[in-house]
């Protein structure tokens, strides 16, 4: 298995994009870009030619963590333990003390069986946000190049792994990407919104206290389909979606494995996406 697996490029977006759509989950365009950009890409051939048997992505944060995503199989190869070696390649060459992931119902026993534990949960919210929104609170700027060197190492405070290539992607990746600063101009809280197909993502925000991170979420809100990744740990967020007229859709499940992770749960308040932890 281990020669069978090989690392993708960006010719190969083709047919992860197909076999996502083959797992509803959507083409996915910029995210796969992302992903190519920061992330380790695997795959496994069909050996009859036909397009791929499965995916998975590493993305890693220095030495500390590394995100694990797109775990995908091909609906006419299921149960034949395609997801799980797929796994076990990117867990063996992840070069991390942990990994991370964010856990469907269907795909948590196979990553609870590798040795994945769980440590929190998501909630899926979505909808269209109405026309009058308020006026924004304007508390919080675009981002210039001369924030990024503090958004990333607010980051890594927080997050408590060095995400640098992917922070100082989001200004160019978003749409919109707003920071907030006190009256002493450090640096309070940053969070972007980004399209991902037919909807608009709310993420990365990180911030010292709720007012900050719900400031930058009022400052960012756009009348479009709208997406949030919430941690069950902020019901404040989910309090502000709820007032916006967003719904639950679905739950995850939040997994670790290895090295507890030493971030702060209390400043992450929604990430990039689910698949960059």
């Amino acid at each position: 298995m281990d020669g069978a697996v090989r690392r993708l490029d960006l010719d190969d977006l083709p047919a992860c994009q197909r076999l996502a759509v083959s797992r509803d989950w959507g083409a996915e365009d910029r995210k796969w870009r992302l992903l190519f950009e920061v992330g380790n890409v695997y795959g496994l051939d069909d050996p009859d030619g036909d397009g791929l048997l499965g995916t998975v992505v590493s993305t890693p944060y220095g030495p500390d963590v590394a995100a694990i995503s797109m775990v995908l199989t091909a609906p006419r190869h299921e149960r034949r333990g395609i997801a799980g070696n797929l796994m076990r390649y990117a867990m063996e060459h992840a070069g991390t003390a942990s990994l991370c992931l964010t856990a469907t119902e269907y795909g948590r026993p196979v990553y609870e069986r590798l040795g994945f534990r769980s440590v929190g949960h998501c909630v899926t919210y979505t909808g269209v946000m109405p026309d009058l929104l308020g006026p924004a609170n304007n508390s919080s700027a675009p981002a210039e190049p001369d924030d990024i060197s503090d958004v990333v190492a607010l980051d890594n405070e927080v997050f408590g792994a060095k995400r640098a290539a992917l922070m100082r992607q989001m200004p160019s990746f978003c749409d919109e990407f707003r920071v907030i600063r006190n009256v002493g101009g450090a640096l309070e809280g940053f969070g972007g919104r980004w399209r991902n197909g037919p909807q608009t993502m709310m993420g990365p925000v990180i911030a010292q206290d709720e007012k900050t991170a719900t400031t930058l979420l009022d400052d960012l809100a756009v009348n479009e389909l709208s997406r949030l990744d919430i941690d069950t740990r902020h019901p404040e967020i989910i309090t502000w979606a709820e007032k916006r007229g967003l719904r639950a859709a679905f739950t995850t499940t939040v997994m670790e494995y290895g090295a507890p992770i030493a971030n702060d749960l209390g400043r992450l308040y929604l990430p990039v996406a689910q698949a960059l932890g």
